[in-house]
């Protein structure tokens, strides 16, 4: 009977714990020196210090297979293969994220507003947002850099369910 009833309460805090926050992402607080022994010297320049790869340098700008386009770092979905679109500018271009998966804030970088856009889970800068992507999609771009995403194909996200 002891035994059931450690079972019992073990199994409600794993099932309280995992499901609390109801779909809400949990935020990963890793500190910089981590992330530096995580990511290659190029993903840490453009995640972790907001950097730009050169136009035409990613192989993701030609990944037309089905799946899922995920951060770097800590590997949250991104953006679902089926909003990805050739924007003739260089960089992995989207109309659409994950819903609640990026966060925005104002870049003043250039010395004028962008809407730069990164991870929701780790903050890892991904973007900006521009207003000239398909305008039956909304006419928003979501310009990332590739070095900053991983391609998970259809038939591996499926085995991680």
């Amino acid at each position: 009977m002891k035994y059931s009833i450690t079972i019992l309460i073990m199994f409600l805090f794993v099932f309280s714990t995992s499901y609390a926050n109801h779909g809400e992402i949990i935020k990963d607080t890793r500190s910089n020196e981590e992330w530096a022994r995580i990511l290659t010297t190029d993903q840490y320049e453009i995640l972790r210090n907001d950097g730009t790869e050169p136009s035409y340098s990613s192989p993701l700008n030609d990944e037309k297979r089905q799946g899922v386009f995920a951060c770097a770092a800590c590997g949250l979905a991104l953006f679902d293969s089926n909003t990805k679109y050739d924007s003739k500018t260089g960089w992995p271009s989207f109309w659409q994220p994950i819903k609640g998966h990026i966060e925005t804030k104002t870049d003043w970088k250039l010395f004028y507003p962008r809407t730069e856009y990164h991870c929701a889970r780790c903050g890892s800068h991904q973007g900006h947002i521009f207003e000239d992507g398909p305008p039956e999609h909304g006419g928003k771009r979501y310009c990332n850099n590739g070095l900053a995403l991983n391609f998970i194909p259809e038939h591996e996200k499926k085995k991680e369910r």
